[in-house]
């Protein structure tokens, strides 16, 4: 598709060079002008999905806790013609213990690494490259956090040395065992959906972190991509790492109204009236395409300063009107790819994917005794 130029008002150019800490006519060229010219992303503009087989150790769907993943799965995504898997890990899955037992993690038990659980996802890394897939491996759950179930660590990942130190013993490991394999089909996303800053993560204690996991990843395998997730659970970028040698991610869940309309992980979704697109946030305001562009533009500015960014999640739940879904993502995906920016659906197969979604407004298309969303599946090829 032709690279375009997106719209941003006076009122949006001066907000996004707050953000980005940078002049506005830096960002617009020169107030007034009311343009942003985009520059060609620094990475790949990958397009894939997230898969699960590693996701959840604690989840009762067997297909989400330390599996294979299905050679059809990464032959019809290769097939389809996408380049890309984003690989989210549990690391409990990763770890020789009585996790499951005690559905908890001690301290004393995070170092002990489990054979059966690495020798899973060594196969899951060698199917993917064999497809000629990009694997991006993602910590959704580390030592010290997770954006579900954070308080199931025994530790603050932002907080507390020992937290800290368990997080780059355990990104060493990966660097070290997947070494050989060439940086352009192995990047590292470092942790999932950073948090609100706060009383348990500053700006600082994420920068900290971030910059030794990669120093310590940079030490062995010096060249291998990294990726940092975005503040505020992936939707704000991180001056405080623009200048250093990463891309960012940013997650594109915005208005939450629309993508998690009765998601029971987020209740106050639950009870709301249905979304349509342009919606209704919760505070009464509208959301609509020009807000869309307002929240992406501070990521096309990163990639205009030449840092590479990637959306490393995008969809919507089951419960949101497929059509509602397909008006909001065909405006999410068009302007990701003004900015020469990749995604990454979340999910392939289940509540978000293309496969075996079971929304109950679809009319799905049998695909080798599964349940295809064509109508998604094209939108996402044409993008």
């Amino acid at each position: 598709m032709k690279r375009r130029e997106f719209m941003l008002g006076g009122a949006g150019v001066a907000a996004l060079a707050s953000t980005l800490g940078v002049s506005a006519g830096s960002v617009s060229g020169q107030v007034g002008k009311e343009s942003i010219r985009v520059y060609r992303n620094a990475i790949p503009r990958w397009r894939g999905f997230n898969l699960m087989p590693f996701f959840s150790g604690m989840s009762t769907n067997p297909d989400y806790n330390g599996q294979t993943v299905p050679e059809d799965d990464l032959n019809w995504i290769r097939d389809w013609g996408f380049d890309y898997v984003r690989l989210p890990i549990d690391y409990w899955i990763l770890v020789d213990s009585d996790w499951r037992v005690a559905k908890r993690m001690r301290i004393e038990d995070v170092r002990k690494a489990d054979q059966l659980g690495y020798s899973r996802l060594d196969a899951v890394i060698e199917s993917c490259i064999a497809k000629g897939l990009h694997l991006n491996l993602n910590m959704h759950r580390c030592p010290g956090y997770c954006i579900n179930g954070w308080e199931m660590e025994p530790y603050n990942l932002f907080k507390d040395k020992q937290a800290e130190d368990d997080f780059v013993y355990h990104w060493e490991l990966l660097a070290r065992r997947y070494k050989g394999i060439d940086v352009s089909r192995l990047s590292f996303n470092l942790l999932n959906e950073a948090p609100n800053p706060g009383e348990k993560m500053s700006p600082e204690d994420y920068r900290r972190v971030m910059m030794r996991a990669a120093a310590a990843i940079r030490a062995i395998s010096p060249d291998r991509m990294i990726i940092v997730d975005g503040l505020e659970i992936g939707k704000a970028v991180v001056p405080g790492l623009m200048h250093e040698p990463f891309a960012q991610a940013v997650h594109a869940y915005e208005p939450h109204e629309l993508s998690h309309y009765k998601a029971p992980w987020t209740p106050v979704f639950m009870d709301i009236p249905e979304p349509s697109w342009p919606t209704v946030r919760l505070d009464g305001s509208l959301f609509d395409r020009k807000r869309l562009e307002l929240y992406f533009a501070p990521w096309g500015e990163l990639v205009r300063q030449g840092v590479g960014v990637h959306c490393g999640e995008t969809g919507c739940y089951i419960h949101t009107p497929h059509r509602v879904f397909l008006s909001w993502f065909e405006d999410v995906l068009d302007i990701l790819t003004g900015y020469d920016i990749g995604w990454a659906l979340w999910n392939f197969r289940g509540d978000f994917g293309i496969l075996d979604s079971k929304r109950k407004d679809v009319q799905y298309v049998d695909w080798y005794g599964h349940q295809l969303d064509q109508r998604l599946l094209d939108l996402l090829k044409s993008h």
